[in-house]
């Protein structure tokens, strides 16, 4: 029997050269022994016999599918799936459409190993938490801690370098551990969970955010527990509060319905007239059809609040739950809002809440909708909508909140920086002023702390010039 050793447990590119060279030779998947060792460094260690070298002309192909599959397959822990690999691709060599048989025991057996190696990447990629330590010369490194259940620590990197690039990391593995500097990857040895930081002053301030846009309405605790199985709870600070989250969801549940509910019948202050006029104008705006976005939102999202408030809020557009709802600034940036303005000291109530954009605009990436920024044109037509509410509430004080809702009430983009901080006088919407949208506030990385509390410096400088214009 041949030995074919390769030179690590993730050496794809030494068993498929290996593997090519076998099948050219008809060497049968029975006369060979698969093993790993220490390697010399190059992708394909010496084995116990010389490879047999191909004949003259000889070709052997294979489908893509085969390649992406085995790609996969080839990190599994299962000793035996450099074997598996290449029985079948002796197989698919000579009959290419069996990729195409999931019934076939062996091609459901590595689709099997493949699809455990794409969820342990996705585990790897959700919940790998960095906490920070100080280094010499007052540099700052972030370190995680993760256990894979497969061969995945290579494949896995290019995601951390991309995503962290401007960042100084190293995630820790019991395999082998990964460090970037900001310009080169580099390998080391394997680690313990002794060797990775407990803590760091950001697990406070990251604890808050998870429970900010911990959505009681969506909880499925099987389901969660699914996607996210205790085993990794240990490296997530976050899940420290889902035990008392999970027991409040409930009363959670109950206080959003009646929130929006509250905000869904909120009473004007301003006559029969005013009601019925807006009650119609947002019946209309139910059948919008001026741009392509309502072919995938599930409704139109109208604003809410009083029709002669105290502050009048523009965001950009509806997000994932308030589609769902019916509901502005009902979802994690909404809450986030409530608790801002609380901070600030405004009543929610005495506000008006409302969007630049009515439809929810997204990409669908699996069963998730992610939010898509809408564009000049949709923009543009959306801008019926919001002319109409602001002649109907014709507010005193209006608040931008985005990027989106400046270009809107303002008729051009503009910068938030540039226009942040000072009244601006308009003719639709009055005295304006512009700050960041909350959803900014969930998505910045760096100082999040500080960011939220220019927002809610914000809020403060604009309620004391709302009550000044009362």
């Amino acid at each position: 029997m041949r030995t074919v050793r390769l030179a690590d447990e993730d050496d794809f590119d030494g068993w498929r050269d290996a593997a090519r060279a076998l099948a050219l030779a008809n060497v049968p998947a029975s006369d060979l022994h698969w093993c790993v060792g220490e390697g010399s460094g190059g992708l394909f260690e010496q084995s116990s016999a010389p490879l047999p070298a191909p004949p003259a002309q000889a070709t052997f192909s294979v489908p893509r599918s085969f390649m992406s599959l085995a790609g996969k397959a080839i990190l599994h822990r299962d000793p035996e799936r450099f074997a598996m690999l290449y029985a079948l691709l002796l197989r698919v060599g000579s009959r290419p459409a069996l990729m195409e048989d999931r019934a076939d025991p062996l091609v459901r057996r590595i689709d099997a190993l493949a699809k455990a190696v794409r969820r342990d990447l996705h585990k790897m990629h959700a919940f790998v938490r960095f906490r920070e330590i100080e280094e010499p010369e007052d540099t700052t490194r972030f370190i995680a801690w993760f256990e894979p259940d497969h061969h995945i620590v290579r494949a896995a990197a290019p995601f951390f370098v991309e995503r962290f690039a401007n960042m100084r990391w190293s995630i820790l593995t019991p395999e082998r551990s990964l460090h970037w500097d900001g310009a080169v990857l580099k390998e080391g040895p394997g680690a313990t969970r002794s060797d990775a930081p407990q803590d760091d002053p950001l697990e406070d301030m990251w604890k808050r955010y998870y429970a900010a846009i911990f959505n009681p309405a969506r909880l499925k605790v099987k389901a969660m527990l699914k996607e996210m199985p205790k085993k990794y709870w240990a490296n997530m600070p976050e899940t420290a509060l889902v035990r008392e989250l999970v027991a409040g969801a409930r009363n959670r549940e109950v206080a959003m319905v009646e929130r929006s509910q509250a905000h869904r019948d909120s009473t004007p202050l301003q006559g029969d007239n005013a009601l019925a006029a807006w009650r119609a104008l947002r019946e209309e705006a139910r059948h919008c059809t001026r741009c392509d976005l309502h072919r995938c939102a599930t409704q139109t999202v109208f604003g809410a609040g009083p029709l002669d408030p105290y502050i009048l809020f523009v965001g950009e557009q509806p997000g994932d739950q308030e589609d769902l709802a019916g509901e502005p600034f009902v979802g994690p940036a909404g809450q986030l809002f409530d608790r801002a303005l609380a901070d600030a000291g405004i009543d929610r109530a005495r506000c008006h809440v409302t969007n630049a954009v009515k439809h929810f605009k997204f990409e669908q990436r699996g069963k998730r909708r992610i939010h898509a920024s809408p564009n000049a044109g949709e923009i543009s037509a959306c801008r019926f909508w919001i002319g109409q509410e602001l002649a109907l509430i014709r507010p005193r004080l209006t608040v931008a909140l985005g990027a989106t809702a400046v270009r809107t009430l303002f008729g051009k983009a503009a910068s938030i920086s540039s226009l942040r901080g000072s009244a601006h006088a308009l003719p639709e919407s009055g005295e304006t002023w512009v700050t960041v949208h909350p959803s900014f506030l969930l998505r910045v990385r760096d100082d999040r702390e500080a960011e939220y509390a220019r927002f809610v410096d914000d809020l403060a400088r604009i309620d004391a010039r709302a009550a000044a214009l009362a």
